[in-house]
């Protein structure tokens, strides 16, 4: 089954048309798209949205983008919302959390530090509670390995990975998938796609990250989970192997790094 493990179906960029293209996703073949919250203020957006179509689920968490507006009560609160949600089968993961160096204001030492605490303390609910996370790693990979190796939360997803294969094989070895998209569909993409073609193809997850990170054939137009599929098969290509091996084995992946889809994907 084609998995899109992140993407952003709340954004404005969908608007009122976002159960529309997740239904058009399910008949092109995505069988489930997670969609990461960024914020407390979408947490209630996200959740609505998962309950609106068989194909849909969601995660709970706050973005590095997001933390220099957010406050310490909202990690009481982020923790409050999924404990309670635990009991809601749509709700997957804690994501997206993570650390971001590219910006220049959140690479401020003051801002850094924040990104730090509020990643430490959400990776702390995803191991207090059992539940994968989708992490955010962009500049900042051995950073947040470092945080990973000391919370140890049980499994998640590096989400649009672009790291070494030296730190690719450290975030397999704490138990994570990476996670590949539009980006290795250019072919200035070098490195993105040696990793996509050389890593196990057993440690990739699929993701379209939409409405960004559009695949050559749509940039530099809105990206959409309709466009899994074919994502997937630009993977096969890549590694020279059949479309349906991939189709199978990054999906028993999705499932592997988030097992809370499996109830999901069997009604």
């Amino acid at each position: 089954m084609w998995i899109d493990t992140h993407c952003h179906l709340d954004a404005r960029e969908f608007g009122a048309q976002a159960l529309d293209v997740a239904a058009r996703a399910a008949a092109l073949g995505t069988s489930m798209i997670v969609i990461p919250a960024v914020e407390r203020g979408n947490f209630g957006i996200v959740k609505g949205l998962a309950d609106g179509a068989p194909n849909l689920s969601y995660a709970l968490g706050i973005h590095p983008i997001c933390v220099p507006n957010a406050r310490d009560e909202d990690l009481v609160l982020l923790r409050r919302l999924v404990e309670e949600s635990l009991s809601d089968p749509r709700f997957v993961a804690i994501g997206e959390i993570g650390l971001d160096y590219f910006i220049p204001l959140l690479c401020e030492p003051a801002m850094r530090d924040k990104q730090e605490r509020f990643l430490r303390e959400q990776l702390r609910i995803a191991r207090d509670f059992g539940l994968p996370v989708l992490t955010h790693v962009r500049r900042s990979q051995d950073q947040v390995l470092k945080h990973l190796r000391q919370i140890r939360p049980p499994f998640g997803i590096a989400h649009a990975f672009n790291g070494s294969f030296q730190q690719a094989q450290t975030f397999i070895d704490l138990g994570f998938h990476l996670g590949f998209g539009g980006a290795m569909t250019f072919t200035r993409a070098l490195q993105i796609r040696r990793l996509a073609t050389q890593l196990p193809l057993e440690s990739i997850v699929l993701e379209t990250d939409a409405p960004d990170i559009a695949p050559a054939w749509v940039h530099p137009a809105r990206n959409s989970p309709e466009q899994l599929p074919a994502i997937g098969r630009a993977l096969a290509e890549l590694r020279g192997i059949d479309a349906e091996h991939v189709r199978s084995v990054t999906g028993r992946n999705a499932l592997a790094a988030i097992p809370r889809l499996h109830p999901l994907l069997e009604q």
